[in-house]
């Protein structure tokens, strides 16, 4: 048996890949998704040993197991995002939290141009258009807007956003920015606030992680300023923008076009998007490439072992302080 048996718990739903190894080399257990059940397997046999949770960004972990996981000490999460555990919460507990930063950067990044280009320019609206027979039908398909030389801001100058930024410059972009603070050493301008970002660009690309439903960093003030010939690019969280005010904006005509790869309710999307052309709709794809997820594999069991024979994480989440 392996001797991290009945310390390494895995939830439901990791990438088969990883998963198998989480099973073969540590012996650990699958974990119900959502609330936990302390009185279920696999939390009855191992729910006072267990040290370590692996989970995704995607999946989480339910506030339930840190109370049904009294041992725990550590949760390594596959993916970049860490919305879905309450990491403060954690924290208080002397749960550490880590995640699987950098390796996915450049493929996020990719894919935030991909988006960009893909809306504004409104290729995959003319790709449908040529397949249902409209260039046969002698008419003109409607004139997009040009990504080269536009103002860009960037919520969220993180590795990510940065790594956007630098794509975009290529593209003679002008590049600003709005984080919690100022970044030092960067060359772009910075917005005072996501309603002063939004206010000065033609594209909003939200590469941040914070906000929630309740409270969004891009509610309907933003989306609005950003006006009718201007255009939203995700790949943040969902819970960033209100969801329901950028349906209303985009059904109205008070907002150019979005290309969006995460939402509010994954895997849920809004059926008003799906009605539109205006909307690239990608399902939470960003990172997906046979090259990153393998080194997002590894980097997660990176972690895992580092902790078992160290007792730390290589790739720590720190906790925010206002």
């Amino acid at each position: 048996m392996s001797a991290a048996a009945g310390r390494v718990l895995q939830t439901a739903g990791l990438k088969p890949d990883l998963a198998r190894t989480l099973s073969a080399e540590f012996a650990a257990p699958v974990l119900p998704a959502g609330p936990v059940d302390p009185h279920a397997e696999p939390l009855a046999s191992y729910g006072a040993t267990a040290e370590v949770v692996v989970t995704s960004g995607r999946l989480g972990l339910h506030p339930s197991a840190l109370e049904a996981l009294p041992a725990l000490r550590a949760v390594v999460s596959f993916g970049v995002g860490h919305d879905t555990i309450d990491v403060a919460a954690a924290a208080a507990r002397g749960v550490v939290v880590s995640t699987t930063p950098d390796v996915l950067t450049d493929c996020v990044a990719d894919t935030a141009v991909g988006l960009a280009l893909d809306a504004m320019r409104r290729l995959s609206a003319a790709d449908r258009w040529v397949r249902a027979g409209g260039w046969d039908s002698g008419r003109d398909f409607p004139l997009a807007r040009r990504l080269s030389g536009a103002r860009v801001g960037i919520l969220g100058l993180g590795r990510i956003g940065r790594a956007i930024a630098l794509r975009l410059e290529a593209f003679g972009c002008r590049v600003s920015y709005h984080n919690r603070r100022p970044v030092p050493g960067v060359p772009y301008a910075y917005a005072a606030s996501p309603l002063a970002l939004a206010s000065s660009v033609d594209l909003l690309v939200v590469a941040a992680a914070g906000g929630t439903a309740a409270a969004p960093l891009v509610g309907r003030a933003e989306l609005e300023a950003l006006g009718p010939d201007g255009f939203l690019v995700n790949v943040g969280r969902g819970s960033v923008v209100d969801e329901t005010a950028l349906v209303d904006l985009l059904r109205s005509g008070g907002l150019g076009g979005a290309g969006l790869d995460v939402y509010a309710a994954e895997p849920h999307v809004p059926e008003a998007l799906r009605t539109l052309d205006e909307v690239v709709l990608l399902p939470h794809l960003a990172s997906g490439t046979v090259e990153t997820r393998a080194d997002m594999a590894r980097l997660v069991l990176e972690n895992l072992r580092t902790w078992l024979a160290e007792g730390r994480l290589v790739t720590p989440v720190h906790v925010s302080t206002p």
